[in-house]
């Protein structure tokens, strides 16, 4: 059976186009993982992923895994509340052409509905524009991620650059 997919891209090119989301009333941090850790990334890409079929790195191996956060343009943060891991983000450096992309962004599925996502998505942006000179932050979603991922990078500020349908 084949299914349709739309996709979405969307940028921000300003700190200043950023539509903040409020600090919920849970306790809270949002930390860089350093040192590196690709145990990190793997746990977070599996159980965020299954939901919504993130599949291309389920056949990484583990020296796959290590290679990919070892890269110095990749960065990985991870959100903890009462110091359990409740969500993360990457952020890739195009450095070459001054942007940053969110490749991968997400909550665990217990602290859906909280309104975490939209603070969580609010500092990764944050934290893109205090690199050098970053004239651009983007992201893609598609109809696969959680039903309110294009949402909430609208309400972040984001906007849509590009949009594809594809089968798949």
């Amino acid at each position: 059976m084949i299914e349709t997919i739309d996709r979405n891209y969307l940028e921000i090119k300003s700190i200043d186009a950023l539509k903040e989301s409020t600090l919920p009333e849970i306790i809270n941090s949002i930390d860089l993982v350093d040192p590196i850790d690709f145990q990190i990334n793997k746990f977070f890409y599996k159980n965020i992923g299954k939901k919504h079929r993130w599949t291309d790195r389920l056949v990484w191996s583990d020296d796959d895994w290590i290679k990919y956060v070892s890269n110095n343009k990749v960065e990985t943060y991870i959100l903890k509340i009462n110091n359990d891991f409740a969500g993360y983000f990457e952020l890739i450096f195009h450095s070459e052409i001054k942007e940053i992309e969110i490749a991968y962004f997400g909550l665990l599925e217990e602290y859906h509905n909280k309104k975490i996502g939209g603070y969580l998505l609010s500092e990764a942006i944050k934290k893109a524009f205090l690199k050098n000179e970053i004239k651009r932050v983007w992201v893609h979603t598609c109809t696969l991620d959680h039903k309110n991922a294009l949402k909430n990078y609208l309400a972040r500020g984001m906007t849509i650059y590009k949009k594809e349908t594809i089968k798949i």
